[in-house]
C-alpha cells in the first residue's frame, strides 16, 4: 500500500459511515413516503376522506430525501453532468477541468448551505410550525443545509483525490473510466 493510499484510510472509514447513514435516511424516507401514500389512498377510498397530515408529511419527506440524497449522488458520481466539453479532453487537461468543476461546485454548495442555515435560523426564531402536524418547520428544513454541506464535502474530497493521486476521479471513490462501445461481433 502506498503512502497516499494509507492516508485515505481514515477518510474512507468516515465516508462509509456517512454513506450508510445517508442510505438509511434515503431508504427510510422513500419507504415512509410510499407507505404514507398507500395508507392515504386506502383511507380516501375506504373511509371517504384523506389523512389530514399526509400531504404535509410527504412534502417534508421530499425535502429530506432530495437534500440528503445530494451527498450520496455526488459520492457515487450519479449526479447530472454536462460533459460534452469535458469528454473531448484527455489527460492533464481533463483532470484539471475536473478539479475546477468540483472546486467550483463545492464553493457554490457551501454558499447555498450558508444561506440555508440563515433561513433555518429565521424559521427557528419565528417559531413557525406545520399546520397539521404542528412540527417546527426549522426541523424539516434542517436537512437542506446538512445535505448541501455533505454535497460540498464530497466535492472537496473529489478535488483532494484528484490533486493527490494518479488518474482522474469523478468522486472520492469513483474513478473516471471511459468505456468505449464494445465492437460488435461479426460472427452470427
Amino acid at each position: 500500500m502506498t503512502t497516499s493510499a494509507r492516508g485515505f484510510a481514515p477518510l474512507r472509514l468516515l465516508d462509509r459511515a456517512v454513506e450508510r447513514l445517508e442510505q438509511g435516511i434515503l431508504v427510510g424516507g422513500i419507504l415512509a413516503m410510499a407507505l404514507l401514500n398507500i395508507a392515504n389512498v386506502i383511507s380516501r377510498n375506504l373511509l371517504g376522506g384523506s389523512m389530514s397530515f399526509a400531504e404535509e408529511a410527504n412534502q417534508g419527506l421530499i425535502v429530506l430525501v432530495t437534500f440528503m440524497g445530494l451527498g450520496y449522488g455526488v459520492r457515487r458520481a450519479r449526479h447530472i453532468r454536462m460533459s460534452a466539453f469535458y469528454d473531448q479532453l484527455g489527460g492533464r487537461a481533463r483532470k484539471t477541468l475536473m478539479v475546477v468543476i468540483a472546486a467550483g461546485t463545492a464553493v457554490l454548495l457551501l454558499m447555498l448551505a450558508w444561506f440555508a442555515v440563515a433561513h433555518v435560523q429565521q424559521l427557528y426564531q419565528s417559531g413557525t410550525v406545520t399546520p397539521a402536524l404542528r412540527v417546527p418547520l426549522f426541523l424539516i428544513q434542517l436537512s437542506v443545509p446538512i445535505g448541501l454541506l455533505l454535497g460540498a464535502v464530497q466535492y472537496l474530497l473529489t478535488v483532494w483525490r484528484n490533486l493527490t493521486t494518479e488518474g482522474t476521479w469523478l468522486s472520492f471513490t469513483e474513478p473516471d473510466v471511459y468505456h468505449e462501445a464494445e465492437p460488435e461481433s461479426a460472427s452470427c
